[in-house]
């Protein structure tokens, strides 16, 4: 009903209240994140059968009633549930690692290598029943949060009146893969550092900035990290406390002459660098490729019939908004779709970093698969950093991210 009734910048006592008490008991901020659309959107069909089972699942809740939308939610539900068993083998890596037992930890880490491979093989089930046209143009919008925003008429985000005193202005980033714990879990466990976008690592550690003159200054705060604000509150404390004793990497640099337990290791490395790269993969089908090209690439799972007259002059309207419009290349240089890839890219590269072996290190970080499917003159993103974005919920920027698909 509101996605279809309500519109404008301001939420009413009526709406306000009750959203606030509530993200407030789940300690989570008031809009639309990745544990509300997936974790808690879902159910069994068969609640005896598997959930790692895709034809076993079903949502709960749709902004748009599609199945298009549902696939695109159930997919990460059954990414999570076949990526649980890695979290008792990396407990067990490092508790292991603790006692000096190199076989525990190398068989621990050659089961995590083959659980990050499956998570993978899941993503890339994304294509199934998901059409790119109708992510892009029906679904993502919903999706979007309420940061940078002022092409729909939000400048300061949404006004929140609780009915006492002023209504208080508030903006947030809206829902993202990013938020799964599980993917940073990944990291976590195989001490894979990520820096703001646009920053190396020089030999000493400290960070070097790779941006030109005349670009937007990156953040100097990770978006990863700041993801976590919108993760429940045990799964944020749950990573933090893994951070805080995770020791595999340590433990493997220390033992270079362990050629078993080397290898474990940078394999673990070599299927989320996969995986990360299926992603790159799916965001240039689902994004960069639907942002420049209005035309349906192929049959949709649901109908493609444009929003009504009416609807389509709410401007205001978060799902609705720039419906079609041509956006400014100019406008969009690094706070528009420009840094996504750019973003994802580094993402990517930096899981290689930490590899033990000096070759598997080189072709994790830069290897030849540099030209791949999302190169950006495949896509048509100029190394100028111009790219024509269509939709709302296509400002995207690595520090405030507007959400609607996953930044791993």
């Amino acid at each position: 009903m509101l996605t279809r009734c309500w519109r404008g910048q301001k939420i009413p006592p009526q709406l306000t209240v009750p959203l606030l008490a509530a993200c407030d008991h789940l300690g989570l901020p008031p809009v639309a994140t990745y544990a509300g659309v997936c974790l808690w959107n879902y159910k069994p069909i068969f609640p005896d059968e598997p959930v790692d089972d895709l034809r076993n699942l079903d949502s709960l809740n749709t902004f748009t009633g599609s199945y298009d939308e549902k696939w695109f939610y159930l997919v990460s539900v059954a990414i999570e549930a076949r990526g649980a068993p890695a979290i008792p083998l990396v407990l067990q890596a490092i508790a292991a690692a603790r006692a000096g037992n190199s076989l525990v930890v190398t068989e621990s880490l050659q089961g995590l290598a083959e659980v990050i491979d499956e998570v993978g093989s899941l993503l890339e089930r994304m294509y199934e029943h998901c059409d790119p046209y109708v992510f892009y143009h029906r679904i993502r919008p919903y999706l979007a949060g309420s940061k940078n925003m002022a092409d729909a008429g939000l400048p300061h985000g949404l006004l929140y009146d609780t009915g006492r005193g002023e209504p208080e202005y508030r903006q947030y980033g809206g829902g993202s893969n990013a938020q799964s714990s599980l993917i940073q879990f990944f990291d976590l466990a195989l001490g894979v550092e990520h820096r703001p976008t646009g920053e190396t690592a020089r030999a000493g550690g400290a960070p070097v900035s790779q941006q030109k003159e005349g670009m937007v200054g990156a953040p100097r705060h990770g978006f990863i990290q700041e993801m976590r604000s919108y993760m429940p509150t045990a799964h944020r404390r749950f990573l933090e406390h893994v951070s805080a004793v995770a020791n595999v990497r340590e433990y493997v640099e220390a033992r270079r002459s362990d050629k078993a337990l080397c290898i474990a290791y940078d394999s673990c490395l070599s299927m989320l660098r996969v995986l990360r790269d299926k992603h790159i993969q799916v965001v240039s089908r689902y994004i960069i490729i639907q942002s420049r090209d209005a035309r349906p690439a192929r049959r949709a799972t649901s109908p493609r019939r444009p929003p009504p007259p009416q609807q389509m002059a709410q401007a205001t309207n978060l799902a609705t908004a720039r419906y079609g419009e041509k956006a400014d290349p100019k406008k969009l240089r690094g706070t528009g779709g420009t840094a996504l890839i750019p973003f994802l890219k580094q993402a990517r590269d930096e899981t290689g970093e930490p590899a033990i072996d000096a070759w598997a290190r080189r072709l994790l970080s830069n290897g030849p698969s540099e030209t791949s499917f999302a190169a950006l003159s495949k896509v048509g993103e100029n190394h100028d950093g111009h790219l024509q974005v269509v939709g709302l919920s296509g400002t995207w920027a690595a520090d405030d991210s507007e959400g609607g698909i996953c930044h791993w």
